[in-house]
């Protein structure tokens, strides 16, 4: 049965997704984007509820980890307090809540991936803020899922995109390009999630689904061996750094892997990046 659906960032890598997704799907879908609709406005989430959507799914974020080390009020702002608000409005009129969230809630410290009820250990403004999300979107009242992913990428979009530009720039500058080789994650794609995101509104409604669930790309990976594939046939020079090495505003996770086993036992399958990633 068709549905009423709002996705919020709908402009953004993931949004696109999810508005085909469910469009493909077969429901009617509001698409929400700035500068029309920004989730830190209460009369925007106000024009969204007056739509009677049955489904919410929060995909507005301020993902640029960086620039949130560099104003934590502002991420706290946009992936805490908003997300919090988008939660309450979808709760006021009785629609699911999905809320996106990050790998980067943990501290990436153990050996083994994270699993949804292990204890998040948030190492920097960006996960603070999303970790406030996620926790808001819970104290919200109605019914919600957090989908908790990684590493997100697209056809034109996300790092395979990025390394390849900076490879061609390298290479025109005859220097090498410097890869972190012990940094590891989930790559995914944006089309495999918004897809299993989907699939996840289609199961709660037939039964509570409330909680946490992972939603990433299998096998895990390290950020050179996704160069790598990336970079298959391309003539640059890649030089393997440690994390360390890498000069950046805020401290990330080395090893924030996500135990996918949930989606697996819902009859979901992870998504094998690797196609995806292949020039």
């Amino acid at each position: 049965m068709a549905r009423r659906v709002a996705v919020t960032g709908a402009a953004g890598q993931l949004g696109r997704e999810l508005v085909r997704a469910f469009a493909d799907a077969g429901d009617e879908v509001l698409a929400l984007a700035r500068p029309d609709f920004d989730i830190t406005d209460a009369s925007h989430l106000a024009r969204m509820a007056a739509w009677r959507p049955e489904v919410v799914v929060n995909a507005a974020a301020w993902t640029d980890v960086d620039a949130c080390a560099r104003d934590p009020d502002r991420a706290m702002l946009i992936n805490g307090t908003a997300a919090g608000a988008v939660a309450r409005t979808a709760a006021e009129i009785d629609a699911l809540a999905v809320q996106v969230s990050t790998n980067e809630v943990f501290d990436g410290t153990r050996r083994r991936a994270y699993a949804e009820d292990d204890p998040p250990i948030p190492i920097n403004p960006y996960a603070v803020a999303k970790l406030a999300g996620e926790r808001l979107t819970a104290a919200a009242g109605g019914r919600y899922i957090v989908v908790r992913t990684a590493w997100v990428f697209g056809p034109d979009s996300g790092f395979p995109t990025r390394i390849r530009a900076a490879a061609d720039r390298m290479l025109g500058e005859g220097r090498p390009l410097r890869v972190v080789a012990d940094e590891w994650g989930n790559p995914t794609p944006a089309g495999w999630l918004a897809d299993t995101i989907v699939e996840l509104v289609r199961l709660e409604a037939r039964g509570p689904l409330t909680g946490i669930v992972h939603a990433a790309g299998q096998p895990p990976a390290t950020r050179l061996g996704w160069a790598r594939l990336a970079l298959a046939g391309h003539d640059a020079e890649i030089e393997p750094i440690a994390l360390s090495e890498y000069r950046r505003d805020s401290l990330v996770p080395q090893r924030a892997l996500l135990d996918t086993g949930r989606i697996e036992r819902l009859g979901l399958a992870p998504a094998d990046w690797r196609a995806a990633t292949s020039p």
